[in-house]
């Protein structure tokens, strides 16, 4: 199959083997080359893998950075008292997911199913990452490589979430809503849209998502308004609704966001050439588009640009590319980008007057931004800028939209449905939000016994 918009196919060739460019035979354990030439091919061959191996690890890095950038961007929204919490959300999220895809997550979503469950989960033939060593695809990358790079997407998923119900979510619940949440939603998404035989990737419904406009941003937007509605408000919330302790917390965060993504949607492809630098452009195309665009909207509405509109902006502007990055144009990508802007900024006035208490806004950013991204793929892509996509409506393929539209309702079915159903369950074995008093004391000192910055006075 082909995974995300890669022209790389998905095999388990045999360890030792070699690129038929090479024209090498294989005998036991050694290499016999027809000439010198074949040697040398060899010898590229071998050392494209390595590339392609250290390309796809240094941005699995990238993403994983992410996750602490995510933090402080958090971080930076919230009161004082509950700096800690909000950014231990995302490290406990790191931990625990880490080691449930070691032990069965990375099987579950990218191993090949068995039986009519196919299309929606895979196996567990590769449970402890038993198969780290062995290639993927045709060779040119290894299995762990590939690993490392999905393990961070699934961290940072879950991460996403915490931002709906930050200074108030009970911790060991949220604790148990993400291991219940990796496991029963995101693995099955994820190999519904990536992994082999899914249910709406390439050999499925056939949608389109680069590097995680369904898996990862429709997902968590989704998933957050749910949580957000399920645990309920903050106290005193909307009323007293407390501006962000630390801007340049928030600016930082999102400045270390936007350096991650080259590696979120650079990666995507899996391979160090020219799709790489497709969505790598048509990435910061549409980040820089969305925070000019947002700037823009803030000074018409208000007479002047905030900081944290920039911030905002450009974080959407990341977001609505992610499906399209290595399916459209780097002008495809300046139209996501301003449309981003312009729809986000409308969801969050929208959700400002609503009673939802989605904190930190991870609905009309990253839900509302996915969705668009979705659509706008099955709008603007361009099966010339990479072949293993599709056109989509402008190129005469009005069919792919439809797709997308279908991809986007089923997984905000899926999600939604199934994130209620976790809370409801938790709720019946442990309270899903902290008490009143520790509400009002703050999270860092009730949860973790410690404090962000010390307010002591001392002589």
């Amino acid at each position: 199959m082909l995974f995300r918009g890669s022209t790389v196919a998905k095999g388990t060739e045999n360890p030792r083997r070699v690129s038929v460019a090479t024209k090498a035979l294989i005998v036991g354990d050694e290499c016999r080359f027809n000439d010198e030439a074949d040697v040398l091919l060899f010898a590229a061959d071998t050392a494209l893998r390595s590339a392609n191996n250290g390309f796809v690890l240094i941005s699995a890095a990238l993403v994983l950075m992410m996750t602490p950038a995510l933090a402080l961007f958090y971080a930076g929204f919230v009161r004082s008292r509950n700096v800690l919490n909000t950014m231990v959300m995302s490290f406990a999220a790191m931990g625990l997911v880490s080691v449930c895809w070691v032990l069965f997550g990375y099987s579950l979503a990218f191993s090949p199913g068995s039986g009519p469950f196919a299309p929606f989960i895979g196996g567990l033939q590769w449970a402890g990452l038993s198969n780290w060593s062995a290639p993927y695809g045709d060779g040119q990358l290894s299995q762990g490589a590939v690993a490392f790079f999905q393990l961070t997407f699934a961290i940072i998923t879950p991460a996403l979430i915490s931002g709906a119900v930050v200074e108030r979510m009970n911790f060991r619940a949220w604790l148990a809503f993400v291991l219940l949440w990796s496991t029963f939603i995101y693995l099955p998404l994820a190999h519904m849209v990536w992994g082999p035989g899914g249910f709406l990737g390439p050999e499925g419904l056939g949608a389109l998502d680069f590097a995680g406009g369904l898996v990862v941003e429709m997902a968590s937007g989704v998933a957050a308004a749910v949580t957000a509605a399920v645990v309920g408000r903050r106290r005193n919330y909307p009323a007293h609704n407390a501006p962000p302790h630390n801007v340049p917390f928030i600016l930082l965060g999102a400045g270390l966001l936007w350096f991650g993504w080259f590696g979120f949607n650079g990666g995507s492809g899996l391979v160090a050439g020219n799709l790489a630098s497709l969505a790598c452009l048509t990435t910061n195309t549409a980040g820089a588009a969305a925070a000019l665009g947002w700037m823009m909207l803030e000074t018409i509405q208000r007479g002047k640009p905030t900081a944290v509109g920039v911030a905002t902006g450009a974080v959407a502007g990341l977001v609505a590319i992610t499906p399209a990055a290595g399916f459209v144009s780097p002008i495809g990508a300046l139209v996501i980008g301003f449309a981003a802007a312009l729809l986000c900024n409308w969801a969050l006035q929208l959700k400002n007057r609503s009673r939802l208490d989605d904190s930190l806004d991870v609905l009309p950013v990253h839900g509302v931004a996915g969705l668009l991204g979705i659509l706008l793929t099955g709008v603007l892509a361009l099966a010339s800028v990479n072949p293993a996509g599709a056109n989509g409506l402008l190129a005469g393929n009005p069919a792919q939209l439809v797709i997308q539209l279908k991809a986007a309702g089923f997984t905000m079915l899926w999600v939604g449905v199934g994130t209620f159903v976790i809370l409801k369950v938790l709720a019946l074995l442990m309270p899903l939000r902290a008490s009143d008093d520790e509400e009002r004391q703050g999270l860092d000192i009730n949860a973790h016994g410690e404090e962000a910055y010390n307010t002591e006075f001392t002589v």
